[in-house]
């Protein structure tokens, strides 16, 4: 789960960690009387769950309160479209007040889940800011990484090697160990996937200051904390992914696809996806309804599929274990009967109960195509897409 900008800040200031001073706004006025507040001077900056901001126009410096409330008139309640949103981008319905920082130096620090460590890692770069991913890309010798032990934590040898690389002016040192060492606590305290600060910068009276900072929550420990779930903002989540969570299903909407693929195993699901992108087709989501579903969650999981209006075809591949096949199929029918859909479903199902399952398909009114395996559902996505 992703929080904003703001509510990050607050959460990392309760682990003893200090941000310039700042104040979040929902309307032109509110911003105004912050800025003033503040000085006149400040940074303005849109909440959304997006990085990327400043390239598309959601973070200005002002000079004043007056061209802070203009800056807010133009953004407040309109979509901010970022290289992370997507083209339909996120609403902006708040905008965080922050006064100015005078810079000498931009880094880049981090601390993230990493699977094939196995561990929480840190990162750090001597050079943070808007190109933080071009530094990662062409200037390997610039980042920096170090392991966390699972159980132990930081380990003091291997922090003293890893500020070392840093290269910071001896007084940031102690500020920068003790930016790790709280970091780490908020971290595994709030049972976090990511935290991350950029730009944290070196200001001029050489102080170690955090300007920008986003978290990222474990989904499956917010039943432990029920505090940070209500930090949720369901406006900043896509409608379906939002709908399938409701519903226990696994479901990430994709860019350019035309196949709405529904499936239930994740290894499955890479596999249908996989087949699907070798027959010229793309998939338009990764939906994993799982392996003990019901009739109910089949036709909610079918009803997403068909309000997405960038798919042309529907692709079930489903393996029949504890549900059985039949009672899929009836959820797989009445959904489609409910919503009137007439696009060409191309079904593959096997396990228990799976020929009485195909009965009730073929007996419907579906606009169906039967696959016995993966290699006929190549075939059957190439015939359709002659016919368009």
């Amino acid at each position: 789960m992703n929080i904003h900008e703001y509510q990050a800040r607050n959460m990392l200031e309760k682990h003893n960690i200090k941000f310039p001073k700042g104040k979040v706004g929902s309307t032109p006025k509110e911003i105004y009387n912050i800025a003033k507040s503040f000085g006149g001077k400040v940074v303005v900056k849109a909440q959304i769950h997006s990085g990327g901001r400043g390239k598309a126009g959601g973070v200005k410096i002002c000079n004043s309160a007056i061209e802070a409330k203009e800056f807010s008139k133009k953004i407040i309640n309109t979509r901010l479209i970022t290289n992370q949103t997507g083209p339909e981008g996120y609403l902006v319905e708040k905008m965080f007040v922050t006064e100015i920082t005078d810079i000498k130096k931009e880094l880049y620090l981090s601390l993230l889940i990493d699977p094939d460590s196995e561990c929480p890692v840190f990162i750090a770069s001597l050079h943070g800011g808007m190109d933080i991913e071009k530094t990662a890309e062409s200037n390997q010798a610039h980042i920096f990484k170090m392991n966390c032990d699972p159980f132990l934590g930081i380990k003091p040898y291997k922090l003293k090697q890893f500020v070392a690389k840093l290269n910071l002016p001896g007084d940031d040192n102690s500020q920068i160990v003790s930016l790790i060492n709280n970091i780490y606590k908020a971290f595994i305290s709030n049972d976090c996937s990511l935290i991350e600060i950029n730009p944290l910068v070196i200001d001029d009276k050489a102080n170690l200051v955090p300007l920008d900072c986003k978290i990222t929550i474990d989904d499956d420990a917010l039943f432990r904390n029920k505090e940070i779930l209500k930090l949720r903002d369901i406006n900043q989540e896509n409608t379906m992914e939002t709908r399938a969570k409701d519903y226990d299903l696994a479901y990430v909407k994709l860019t350019g696809g035309n196949v709405g693929c529904m499936v239930n195993g994740a290894g499955l699901a890479m596999a249908t996806m996989d087949i699907t992108t070798k027959s010229g087709c793309y998939p338009a989501n990764f939906l994993d309804v799982g392996g003990s579903t019901d009739k109910e969650k089949i036709k909610e999981a079918f009803r997403i599929l068909v309000s997405d209006k960038e798919i042309k075809y529907i692709l079930i591949n489903l393996f029949a274990g504890i549900a059985k096949a039949d009672l899929i199929a009836e959820g797989i029918v009445e959904a489609n009967n409910e919503l009137n859909n007439k696009l060409p479903i191309i079904v593959s199902m096997r396990g228990t109960n799976s020929e009485s399952g195909f009965e009730i398909l073929k007996n419907s009114n579906l606009n169906l195509h039967v696959a016995n395996n993966l290699g006929d559902v190549s075939k059957l996505l190439l015939e359709l897409e002659k016919t368009k």
